[in-house]
């Protein structure tokens, strides 16, 4: 840690706290997480040479690890910096539609990425995407190992109960990409009122204010969605839809359609990372991704990654254990500014066919009240590749 110096304290979590840092060498500015545990060898937290092949996870819309180190006993995270999340950011804050727009086209190419790989986030959040400004946003908070061969079902998580999708609610026992959809729809409708759309006091609660905002769901629409509830003993409360046209009104009718596809209550008709920046939302021809210094930039740290990867003389690292595997996920570091509504969970899992999830718990949120959205006429979207 002597190649960095620690400047003041941004957050503080369960598992560790964050601190802003300044390189010695390139003066550039980074977040600094470093575990509460102490790991006494890194057989006990993680392979190193695993870690770095992690490293490889890089794209624009993304945080990057810069660094893993551990001395004397203590392990740090290196990332990169990043000056607030969006939470931050949009507080009482109203936004253009161009700049809403931006803002999700580069929350979507980051979730594409992450997807692509074969993972998905399970808690996308205005608090796990961190911002320079309007103009660029990062996810954050995801987790460190690439190729996971878990199988369903999941270990539960804390997450945060405003986003969560309704098979989570439900406790299906499988679940996969299409949380990730949901919570960007969520994200969405937030940016256009500043409030949040289902801001459940618990996870019935929850159930409710979905309802309130989607309309009762119909067995036909998602029979495992109805099953799941009966199986709970649940009941779905009798509520109409209201338009989103009423609810959000200074959104554009293409704003409206993308919103409420990616809110539907079978997550196999939710449109995929990928489809959704293929609707008409997106085809404006608007320059819509992070500022092109910045890509320039992302471009050369890249390259240089690269050349250090391919001049390290080190062995390929060896797969992943389960133990491995348990270490990096309570090891994962939180976000890295402005810790805001501050929640504790698990990070990535690897995608599974066929897709859905489970969950029954809850946290504290913002604070402001919501305007509640609505479902419009459905449309219907192609089931996720099998």
């Amino acid at each position: 840690m002597n190649r960095y110096t620690t400047m003041r304290q941004l957050g503080d979590g369960t598992f560790g706290s964050v601190l802003m840092g300044k390189s010695n060498e390139s003066g550039e500015l980074v977040a600094i997480k470093r575990m509460k545990r102490k790991f006494y060898s890194w057989d006990e937290c993680m392979n190193l040479r695993e870690v770095k092949s992690l490293k490889k996870l890089s794209h624009a819309n993304v945080v990057k690890l810069k660094e893993v180190i551990r001395e004397n006993d203590h392990l740090y995270f290196v990332f990169e910096y990043m000056k607030e999340n969006l939470y931050q950011l949009m507080k009482d804050r109203l936004f253009p539609e161009s700049v809403i727009r931006n803002m999700l086209f580069q929350i979507l190419q980051g979730l594409s990425f992450i997807h692509k790989h074969g993972y998905f986030h399970r808690d996308i959040k205005p608090e796990n995407l961190l911002c320079m400004g309007p103009e660029l946003v990062k996810i954050a908070d995801f987790g460190l190992a690439r190729e996971i061969r878990s199988q369903p079902p999941y270990t539960e998580y804390v997450s945060t109960r405003w986003y969560r999708a309704p098979e989570v609610l439900l406790r299906s026992q499988s679940y996969s990409s299409p949380i990730d959809i949901w919570a960007v729809g969520c994200i969405m409708a937030e940016l256009y009122t500043l409030r949040p759309l289902f801001p459940g006091n618990s996870e019935v609660d929850e159930i409710f204010k979905i309802c309130q905002v989607l309309g009762t769901m119909k067995k036909m629409d998602w029979p495992e969605g109805y099953n799941l509830a009966a199986s709970m003993n649940f009941r779905f409360p009798q509520c109409v839809p209201t338009s989103l046209r009423l609810l959000v009104p200074n959104a554009s009718n293409e704003a409206l359609v993308l919103m409420r596809d990616m809110l539907q209550w079978n997550p196999e008709k939710r449109p995929t990372a990928i489809q959704a920046l293929r609707y008409l939302y997106f085809q404006v021809g608007q320059a819509l991704g992070p500022p092109p210094q910045y890509l320039e930039e992302h471009k050369a740290q890249s390259r240089t990654a690269a050349a250090q990867q391919a001049s390290s003389t080190e062995p390929k690292p060896l797969p992943l254990c389960k133990a491995d595997l348990q270490t990096i996920l309570e090891t994962q570091p939180q976000p890295t500014q402005g810790q805001g509504r501050v929640q504790h969970h698990q990070p990535l899992q690897q995608i599974h066919q066929p897709q859905h999830n489970t969950d029954w718990d809850g946290h504290s949120q913002h604070q402001y009240q919501p305007s509640p959205l609505s479902l419009v006429k459905h449309t219907h979207i192609s089931p996720l590749p099998r």
